[in-house]
């Protein structure tokens, strides 16, 4: 995971979103495994009115399918057009 924000929504008091943003499809995948993840989202989802997901970009067809596989409605937005520097080393 290369960010990790959780920020208020400016509309309701009681609204939060959460940005991840991965290094690539395996890292997602890799954060999807972790077992520790699932308790934690297993605890809070009572506590939730909604859960949605939003997936940005190139992504592969297997992490879209296993965020469909939680249940929670996820929307893919895929790469139509764009840049993105190429920040490697």
């Amino acid at each position: 995971m290369l960010l990790h924000t959780f920020d208020a929504d400016p509309e309701d008091a009681l609204g939060f979103v959460w940005t991840e943003v991965y290094a690539d499809s395996d890292a997602l995948l890799f954060h999807l495994n972790n077992a520790d993840l699932g308790a934690y989202l297993e605890a809070v989802s009572p506590h939730l009115d909604s859960f949605t997901i939003e997936l940005y970009g190139a992504v592969a067809d297997e992490a879209v399918a296993a965020l469909r596989a939680t249940g929670n409605s996820v929307t893919h937005y895929a790469n139509v057009l764009g840049y993105i520097r190429d920040l490697s080393p």
